[in-house]
């Protein structure tokens, strides 16, 4: 599994984050986020997230047939496989020797669902999940049936939620849904929902919102930085 680190310049030992991407793979937003983390005194691992499918080092375009491609992976490879590389990722970053031990999770689109699934590992004390598809509806990996809302019971890690209102892969039933078991389980959770389209952290696209980029990865940077310091 090719995982791309990123860290900071200075010298010393940081705390871990490990990020997940959407469907396209590590793409140059990807990148740059990664970065973005990074340049605020973090060990960023980022898994390819489709490595049994694809050569390392492919990246999927944000086009028809890159949409239906990473789409198409998505229900094929087992929740299993998903929860295996988290696994194997976490044990890469503790034994990082620039990572201080302290563990978080950040994802989008289908990384922020994989981010919340890393979170369920008790090693992991914060999660930053963007727009995470796929939870409310149970349809992640092959069979189209993940046991995410059921392991919610799991959740010890603080989460951060962030969706956007105008998404039409999360609609309002499903943020409910989402947000019903997190009360349901007694989950410590912080919740915004903004206006804005899927993928709004994206800086590339007309979906894009900048103003929203800087006020969304700011409630991620302070959930880290009161948990992981």
């Amino acid at each position: 599994m090719r995982t791309h680190w990123f860290r900071p310049v200075a010298e010393g030992r940081y705390p871990g984050l490990l990020l997940f991407s959407e469907i396209y793979q590590v793409t140059d937003p990807i990148r740059r986020l990664a970065a973005f983390f990074a340049g605020h005194g973090y060990v960023v691992a980022v898994p390819e997230v489709y490595h049994e499918y694809e050569v390392p080092g492919t990246v999927l375009r944000y086009d028809p047939p890159g949409t239906d491609r990473g789409n198409a992976l998505k229900i094929a490879k087992p929740v299993a496989a998903y929860d295996s590389d988290a696994r194997i990722a976490l044990d890469a970053l503790v034994a990082h020797p620039a990572c201080t031990g302290a563990l978080g999770t950040v994802g989008v689109c289908l990384g922020g669902h994989l981010a919340y699934r890393a979170a369920l590992d008790p090693r992991v004390r914060a999660a930053a999940c963007f727009y995470p598809t796929d939870i409310h509806s149970g349809t992640l990996g092959e069979g189209r049936s993940d046991d995410s809302l059921a392991r919610m019971v799991d959740l010890k890690a603080e989460t951060l939620f962030v969706w956007g209102r105008q998404d039409p892969h999360v609609p309002y039933a499903g943020r409910e849904a989402i947000r019903t078991r997190l009360e349901d389980v007694g989950a410590t959770y912080e919740w915004h929902e903004v206006n804005a389209q899927h993928a709004f952290l994206r800086d590339e696209g007309p979906r894009y919102d900048p103003a929203l980029f800087v006020a969304a990865t700011g409630w991620a940077l302070a959930l880290f930085g009161r948990v992981l310091r």
